[in-house]
């Protein structure tokens, strides 16, 4: 029986017979658009391009005295090419290491009426280079935000026979920031992502996911900033292949739809995941 995604869409989420994972995760991903500040869609220009890569080590462990908790702790180092008026440059470094956390009030399928419901915690903190501090001509060097940020969330999800229906809702927030002499702050920004996973025979899974991000508007100096606001729909497909009884691939593609309205002031893309996980349990 699936209990929980099986790591078809959340990697680094542990099973609920599994002790602790250890896991490597690689993407790529390639802009081939961008949304405006008013939600249109627009190709690149000619001569300009961007790519962007990542490779994660993620660690994950239940805790021993309170069996429904778990922590995770995700370590990134992210490269980006990019070329603008035909001259190409690549840059990278560490990006902003992320500490989460999750508590499983019920699990799926635990009772028959009551679906599974779990809280959601996290923190990011800005050990990655932010975009002032990068030195290369066109940022590829730049690998972070440049702030703290904290974010709380839930997740519902329920077992029908071999499909298990998942929904999360997840509020972030970053920390002031300064640059250049200039006090900045994002705005909030929230996400609900929805996605029905099915339980092959010998425990492999295939997972369908659609998920929604927006934030307000930034705050400068004090000040609201209009027309800052973004938003990105994502839509995934990814899977799990187990290889032993502790040992697991799960690869994915996802994308932006190149439809208007459905972005803003954020750039559209299509990429590729593969993850290796090793479980105790």
């Amino acid at each position: 029986m699936l209990r929980g995604d099986g790591g078809a869409v959340t990697p680094g989420r542990l099973a609920v017979h599994e002790d602790a994972l250890v896991a490597v995760q690689t993407r790529g991903s390639h802009v081939y658009a961008s949304f405006d500040g008013g939600g249109h869609y627009a190709t690149p220009p000619s001569g300009s391009s961007e790519q962007d890569f990542e490779q994660d080590v993620i660690g994950s462990l239940r805790l021993p005295v309170i069996d429904r908790a778990q922590v995770a702790v995700l370590v990134p180092f992210v490269e980006m090419r990019r070329s603008a008026r035909g001259k190409g440059e690549v840059g990278g470094g560490f990006g902003d290491i992320n500490l989460s956390a999750r508590y499983d009030f019920l699990y799926a399928g635990q009772r028959r009426w009551v679906p599974g419901i779990a809280a959601l915690a996290g923190v990011t903190f800005p050990s990655g280079r932010s975009p002032e501090s990068a030195k290369n001509a066109l940022a590829t060097d730049s690998t972070g935000v440049g702030a703290f940020q904290g974010n709380l969330g839930v997740a519902i999800e329920q077992l029908f026979g071999p499909w298990l229906v998942t929904a999360y809702g997840i509020v972030a927030k970053r920390a002031e920031r300064t640059a250049d002499g200039i006090r900045s702050t994002l705005g909030t920004q929230w996400t609900a992502l929805a996605s029905v996973a099915y339980a092959l025979p010998h425990d492999y899974a295939l997972a369908v996911s659609a998920s929604y991000t927006g934030e307000g508007n930034a705050d400068i100096q004090g000040v609201e900033a209009p027309g800052t606001a973004r938003r990105i729909t994502t839509l995934g497909l990814t899977g799990v292949v187990p290889i032993s009884d502790h040992v697991r691939l799960q690869g994915g593609l996802s994308g932006n739809p190149p439809i208007p309205q459905l972005g803003k002031n954020q750039p559209a893309t299509i990429g590729l995941l593969l993850t290796a996980l090793y479980a105790w349990y």
